[in-house]
């Protein structure tokens, strides 16, 4: 069976599945205080400036400065690719078959197999995973019938640019002590990758027409979630992935309900909101060392703040409600999600060019 080799984007200590229990390195502090003060300065550059989509300003730093430790040009073309990429299949599929379910359906498919194949290989991991959710994020706001796509577009864009410059500067600013080491080379058959292509795709699309057929505006961080669990692109780790995420998601709604109650009738006033972003980004952060750096509890319960910081939290509007609902609905997504992995899993497994084998090394 033929080989390739496979060079993953980035290496860590610990995993999803078994935090490692012990004092941050120099490094991995710096990390963390990249990723905070990165996801703050992009939410608060955008309640100033009065920016839509606040979620995109506060979820893509955390993405850039969050899933690979470190930034150079190669990470950034990979950013900025998949932001270009993105942008114009929203702008001219969504803009011409948005209507239509079934032409839709198919250009769907084919861009997320596109995605799911760049993370499969490895070292556009990145450019995959950020695509698969800068993707979902606006097929989900375009499905508002109040929604513009040309303000989506704009403020994807302009997200993008943003986050590029704030991750420049927090690693000018915070730079790492040490150098990191080299990621690993691994060997993957190509049996996993058909098999992570396929699964991961058909599952991606089935919640995506689910989520348009039972028009469901209101459960963005669920759609979102039925996407982070794919990223280990197998079942062995949808499953971990599925509990963490579902963990992040209650952590993070409940730290979020507790800063409703402490800021009160304060929630209106910008620097309580970004300091509180910032405090709940960095403790979050740490864990997320702690798991590896994957799409873990930690992460998960990132983003969930992000989302509820960025889209939900305003003067006349609190978190309240919308935390209680996001838990909900990202638990039976989850879940209904983690049925389809297991049945595509199994389903693939029958034929010897899908089947995943176990002891390959492969994420």
């Amino acid at each position: 069976m033929s080989k390739s080799l496979l060079r993953l984007p980035f290496i860590r200590k610990g995993s999803v599945s078994r935090p490692a229990h012990r004092a941050l390195t120099a490094n991995e502090v710096r990390q963390c205080l990249r990723v905070a003060f990165g996801a703050t300065l992009g939410f608060t550059v955008s309640k100033i400036m009065g920016w839509n989509y606040g979620t995109f300003f506060t979820v893509y730093p955390m993405l850039l400065l969050g899933l690979v430790p470190i930034l150079n040009s190669h990470i950034i073309r990979q950013f900025l690719a998949n932001a270009a990429l993105v942008t114009t299949f929203v702008f001219v599929v969504q803009g011409m078959f948005g209507d239509q379910p079934i032409p839709m359906t198919i250009a769907v498919v084919m861009i997320f197999a596109f995605m799911f194949r760049c993370m499969s290989n490895g070292a556009n991991f990145l450019f995959g995973a950020v695509g698969m959710v800068g993707l979902s994020m606006q097929l989900h706001f375009a499905s508002y019938s109040s929604a513009s796509v040309s303000d989506l577009v704009m403020s994807n864009v302009a997200a993008t640019v943003l986050t590029v410059f704030v991750a420049m500067f927090m690693h000018l600013l915070i730079p790492d002590i040490e150098a990191r080491p080299k990621p690993p080379v691994i060997n993957k058959p190509d049996s996993n990758r058909r098999h992570e292509v396929i699964l991961a795709t058909t599952v991606a699309t089935l919640s995506f027409i689910v989520f348009q057929v039972l028009d469901l505006q209101g459960s963005l961080s669920a759609q979102v979630s039925s996407v982070l669990i794919l990223f280990p692109l197998n079942w062995h780790g949808a499953g971990r992935a599925a509990v963490n995420r579902a963990i992040g998601t209650l952590v993070g709604c409940n730290i979020g309900l507790a800063w409703q109650f402490i800021l009160l009738d304060n929630s209106g006033i910008l620097w309580f909101v970004s300091i509180a972003l910032w405090i709940s980004v960095m403790l979050f952060a740490r864990y997320h060392m702690l798991e590896g750096g994957g799409s873990g509890a930690g992460f998960g319960a990132m983003t969930t703040m992000g989302i509820l910081f960025g889209q939900y939290i305003s003067p006349q509007q609190d978190l309240v409600y919308n935390a209680l609902y996001r838990f909900t609905s990202v638990t039976v997504s989850v879940a209904l999600t983690l049925l389809a992995v297991y049945g595509m899993h199994r389903l693939l497994n029958k034929f010897a060019n899908t089947r995943f084998i176990l002891d390959s090394g492969s994420t």
